[in-house]
């Protein structure tokens, strides 16, 4: 599980097949696990290899299919996240990894310091997603301030636009979107009951 609260950059280096390599910083590389968890733009994946300041993870074809991985070129900056520990804090909302689908940048307007930014996706996960809520854009946790069929909107304090890839993204872009696990559970629970 992670939280949402990108930790640091990778640079895709390569991409071959189904594997993906990751530079990072030593310091990351250095938290990193063999077979344990990390989130690259909100995609939870295994680190399969470690190499010196990089690491290698496996795309399954659902990955492929269901998120922006498969169509990354070298060189593209992406988000890190490590899973959460038991001590740690849940400073964004519960997110799993597990990428809902794709959508895409429909507007960024700047304000002050920082930026709002309007994200489109398909409709059908409309019931997903509620003002005030949470929702995880390439692995980041954000608060949409405007919701409507389709679209969301989404401010960014300047913090957070320095601290992820958002920062190079442009009106167009993929993004990966994960919706709130608990919106599904309660769909999922009052369809039952029904």
């Amino acid at each position: 599980m992670f939280t949402g609260i990108v930790q640091g950059f990778g640079l895709l280096k390569q991409q071959w097949g189904s594997t993906l390599k990751v530079e990072v910083s030593s310091g990351f590389r250095d938290r990193l696990v063999l077979g344990g968890s990390v989130a690259v733009n909100g995609v939870c994946l295994t680190v399969r290899e470690l190499a010196s300041e990089a690491f290698l993870a496996d795309l399954s074809q659902e990955t492929t299919l269901r998120t922006t991985l498969g169509r990354l070129q070298a060189h593209t900056r992406v988000n890190l996240e490590l899973p959460v520990s038991p001590e740690g804090s849940l400073d964004g909302h519960i997110v799993l990894g597990h990428v809902d689908t794709v959508g895409r940048v429909k507007a960024i307007v700047r304000e002050r310091e920082g930026r709002n930014f309007t994200f489109s996706y398909p409709p059908e996960f409309s019931r997903y997603i509620v003002e005030k809520g949470a929702v995880a854009v390439d692995g980041i946790s954000l608060t949409p301030f405007q919701v409507t069929g389709g679209t969301f909107r989404c401010a960014i304090i300047p913090k957070t636009f320095k601290a992820t890839n958002l920062q190079g993204l442009s009106v167009g872009d993929p993004v990966n979107i994960e919706f709130d696990i608990l919106a599904k559970y309660v769909e999922r629970m009052t369809r039952r009951v029904h």
